[in-house]
């Protein structure tokens, strides 16, 4: 409205000064040399405007004439860099769906159209890649690395094939030289702090992740528990070497996080030998409320030196029955109650602590059952059958970190370097194994369990039974070591004994004899998946909320979105991309 008004306004200013200038009585003379001429005021400023618009009009001519060939340049050049950027753009989509041919095709387009480009480099980079030519991906993140803007992204590259190669020692150190350009690079902040960790490192592992808070690459929450598991590592290592200052660290481990379960039983062993009984004991059970473990009920029945084992029993049960009843880790409490009745001989309060579990054992509960049957009666067929049940029974949990199975913690992942992986869960069961025969249920152990268990017998040494020789079974892989601490289970040699060693029938007695193996009922098959009632389904994958338009370039991905018609535009219609005659005259709108 407010543009109107003043065009109204323009206008009648305008009329007016033509109304006034026509008004003007007169001749106006205008001499030259010998030239006279005679005009009206109004026809001299009618001639002034047009000699105006004259002299204008020539200056515009003149101008374009002079910018033509520059303008042409800038033309040519615009639609170079259009065909390099269309060029790009497919040649990332040949990457995303894997058609190396395309890809490569693509890459020398862009390469000779808009070889300054930095997305040029990178997808000739890719385009290698895809290729399996890791001489020339190299060669060309090098160039990357020497650009100014393209430094963090050649190092990248460099990194992802040095990685490749095996080249441990040449990745860190170019991951060490990005985060000197950019401190806030989660890979090379990432990598570093696994090295250094790999390496035993723990001071410059804490200088990381002290640099990672301050970049902002972690939450406070994250960084007391990953800070609290190096200091705990710390403490493990100088344990026996600087006692000072491993106590110091793993005082500090137990302040930021006080669930780490290793962090829980070396400050509480500190806390013991500087007689502080009711703290380490506090200390423990704050651990044991977040993650019962077996470790935990060993440290605190020997917090209190020389302490009877009827005593460890009493303070292993005023532990176990802080757990609820309802919670998945029960079951360590009343293992922990059965390993210490034994030690006290109170064998029928340990029987009575694993009976709830027998039915469907576990390893370290079939175990204990071996162990009671042989300390309590002596009887070693019953041990010996309840030894081959623990062979194929249920695994225990175990420390596991991305499928690794350990026998102790650890604070990283042997497999990716993640640190704070290894959790106190149970296994995946392994499949069976196809090199020998599986030891499944005999008439000998069903037998053996059925039995009454002899009176005890007191013997000479020359006496004692000896056991027969027995056929060699495969042994059990040794990747998933499951079996618990030497410390915590004497009767861990037996299960290996035992997947070496069948043992015969032999009974003294003829009475109630068991039938013959062949004669039983052939014995199923084992099946390949066995039901896990302890293990939960996997939650879905999260879909991660942003994908990235510019691929990794070690996971170019798929893009389902189709062409963009932008650079056509650029470029123009086919007609307008004709040579000759009829090419420029429709680049001129004929």
């Amino acid at each position: 409205m407010l543009r109107i008004v003043l065009f109204l306004i323009l206008i009648a200013l305008a009329a007016a000064g033509g109304a006034w200038v026509a008004d003007q009585p007169g001749d106006l003379v205008l001499t030259w040399g010998g030239l006279r001429a005679t005009t009206t005021f109004p026809g001299f400023v009618l001639g002034l405007g047009i000699f105006a618009a004259a002299v204008v009009l020539v200056w515009s001519i003149l101008t374009m004439i002079w910018r033509t060939p520059g303008r042409l340049r800038r033309r040519r050049h615009e639609k170079r860099h259009a065909r390099g950027r269309h060029a790009i753009t497919h040649g990332l989509l040949a990457i995303g769906h894997g058609d190396t041919a395309l890809a490569r095709r693509h890459a020398e387009a862009a390469r000779r159209h808009a070889p300054n480009d930095p997305l040029a480099l990178l997808l000739h980079a890719q385009s290698a890649q895809l290729e399996g030519n890791r001489d020339e991906a190299r060669r060309v993140f090098r160039a990357m690395a020497e650009r100014e803007d393209t430094r963090l992204l050649g190092l990248r590259g460099l990194f992802i094939e040095a990685q490749r190669a095996d080249d441990a020692v040449g990745a860190v150190m170019i991951a060490e030289e990005a985060i000197k350009l950019s401190p806030s690079s989660t890979w090379a902040s990432q990598a570093v702090l696994g090295f250094r960790c790999a390496r035993g490192d723990w001071s410059g592992a804490l200088a990381i992740l002290d640099s990672n808070l301050s970049a902002g690459l972690i939450d406070k929450q994250i960084y007391r528990r990953q800070r609290g598991v190096l200091l705990t590592a710390r403490a493990l290592e100088l344990e026996t070497m600087d006692r000072d200052v491993a106590r110091e660290s793993v005082m500090e481990a137990i302040k930021l996080a006080p669930t780490l379960v290793p962090a829980a039983v070396l400050a509480a062993k500190f806390e013991s030998e500087a007689h502080q009984v009711r703290r380490a004991m506090k200390l423990v059970e704050a651990a044991w409320l977040a993650n019962p473990h077996p470790d935990l009920a060993d440290a605190y029945a020997h917090v209190k030196l020389g302490d009877s084992a009827r005593q460890r029993l009493q303070r292993v049960e005023t532990l176990a029955a802080k757990t609820p009843a309802d919670k998945a880790g029960q079951i360590e409490g009343q293992l922990a109650i059965a390993r210490a009745a034994i030690d006290a001989s109170e064998f029928a309060r340990a029987r009575e602590a694993l009976a709830p579990y027998v039915n469907d054992p576990t390893q370290r509960v079939a175990l204990l059952m071996a162990e009671i049957e042989r300390t309590e009666h002596g009887d070693g067929g019953r041990a010996r059958a309840w030894t081959l049940r623990a062979v194929r029974a249920r695994h225990d949990p175990a420390w596991t970190a991305d499928g690794y199975v350990s026998d102790r913690w650890r604070p990283v992942s042997p497999v990716t370097g993640r640190l704070d992986a290894f959790q106190w869960q149970t296994p995946v069961a392994s499949l069976p194994s196809d090199k020998g025969a599986t030891i499944e249920s005999s008439a000998f152990e069903e037998a053996m369990l059925a039995a009454p268990p002899p009176k005890r017998v007191t013997a000479a040494a020359s006496e004692a039974p000896v056991e027969p020789p027995a056929a060699a079974l495969a042994p059990a892989p040794a990747a998933q070591d499951n079996s618990p601490p030497p410390a915590k289970e004497p009767a861990k040699e037996a299960v290996k004994e035992a997947a070496r060693e069948e043992p015969t029938v032999t009974h003294s007695e003829p009475a109630d004899p068991a039938p013959a193996p062949a004669e039983s009922s052939p014995p199923a098959a084992t099946p390949v998946f066995r039901s896990r009632a302890d293990l939960g389904k996997p939650g879905p994958a999260p879909i991660p909320a942003v994908i990235p338009i510019v691929r990794a370039p070690d996971d170019p991905g798929i893009d389902d979105e189709g062409p963009s018609d932008e650079f056509t535009e650029q470029i123009g219609t086919p007609k307008a991309q004709a040579g000759g005659w009829r090419g420029f005259w429709s680049r001129w709108g004929a």
